[in-house]
């Protein structure tokens, strides 16, 4: 009984750890360019897009309010594809774990 419990303690310790990694990856944010900088893109943790910046060289002689315009709809496009892929990955991830009970807060896959 008392391995059972210290094993018990590991998984609870090990849970704890994996949550505080979760919420660390969660801050962090990369930076992508693409064409010699024309293309410049901001990625936060869980790879949700936060900016894109277009050179305005790319658009000719379109206004700024456009291509920040442009630069909106790019970038929610991009959620709402992010969003619709975690969906389809979590239902996947669910139907292959069947009826194993995973503990509140605990995610699939690690």
């Amino acid at each position: 009984m008392k391995d059972l419990m210290g094993l018990m303690k590991q998984a609870k310790d090990m849970q704890a750890k994996m949550q505080a990694a979760q919420a660390e990856v969660g801050d962090l944010e990369a930076t992508g360019r693409s064409g010699g900088g024309l293309v410049t893109i901001t990625l936060a943790g869980g790879g949700n897009m936060k900016t894109l910046t277009l050179d305005p060289s790319l658009l000719g002689s379109a206004a700024d309010e456009d291509r920040e315009m442009l630069e909106d709809l790019i970038v929610a496009a991009f959620q709402d594809a992010k969003v619709k892929l975690d969906q389809a990955a979590a239902e996947t991830m669910k139907s292959a774990m069947g009826d194993i009970p995973l503990p509140p807060g605990m995610k699939m896959p690690f």
